[in-house]
């Protein structure tokens, strides 16, 4: 994709023009891979549905994974995303959860609200140019987004980020030592075609008593 294409994932009105009825992927669109694939992980670092932890999908879009989690039992989910045509859409699709319209880097949610948050290449939208030296507007986005989730997380929740792209670019933008631990798992594709696709799943923990 052009970089000019890559500036315009990081603004609301792509994804509204994305996410209007003129658009082949308006209905439902999962980045990445779908519910099926990623299930392990989230089996593996989830919280009991039965514990009823409040979640926090960032960036939901229109992708299936909120209502796949809804019907493990996951019932307690806030979506949020900055396309109001988009969360419309949802509201009216699956009216037994929450959709709001908000910007991740801006979340108006008190300290402390949830025990886990989900990203599935939300932080990938607003990476573009270098990823050895990122643009200013690219490390000021990051900054904006990682502070936030960090503090609406509760003390021993966790952030889970699902990406492809590779740890060694990834890490110094999720690193903060003084707030949680960070983990990275390889979730490999099944191989076709050109072999082996990896895809990164990051765990963050936040430190601190839990409650």
């Amino acid at each position: 994709m052009p970089k000019d294409s890559l500036e315009e994932l990081a603004h609301p009105a792509y994804w509204d023009t994305r996410y209007s009825g003129d658009d082949p992927d308006a209905a439902t669109y999962d980045w990445l891979r779908t519910f099926s694939k990623i299930a392990p992980f989230f089996a593996k670092h989830l919280p009991s549905a039965s514990s009823i932890p409040r979640i926090l999908q960032l960036g939901c879009g229109n992708s299936t994974l909120s209502y796949d989690l809804y019907s493990q039992s996951y019932h307690d989910q806030t979506n949020v995303d900055f396309s109001p045509i988009v969360i419309d859409a949802m509201r009216a699709k699956h009216p037994e959860m929450k959709w709001v319209v908000m910007d991740v880097r801006k979340l108006a949610f008190e300290d402390g609200s949830y025990d886990v948050a989900i990203d599935k290449a939300t932080l990938d939208a607003m990476l573009y140019g270098s990823l050895w030296d990122p643009p200013d507007e690219v490390k000021a986005n990051i900054k904006a987004y990682v502070d936030e989730i960090a503090r609406v997380l509760r003390p021993g929740g966790k952030w889970l980020y699902i990406t492809w792209r590779q740890p060694h670019f990834i890490e110094p933008l999720l690193q903060r030592p003084d707030v949680w631990t960070l983990e990275v798992e390889t979730l490999a594709d099944e191989p076709g075609g050109g072999g082996m696709l990896e895809y990164f799943g990051f765990v963050m923990t936040k430190a601190g008593e839990v409650h």
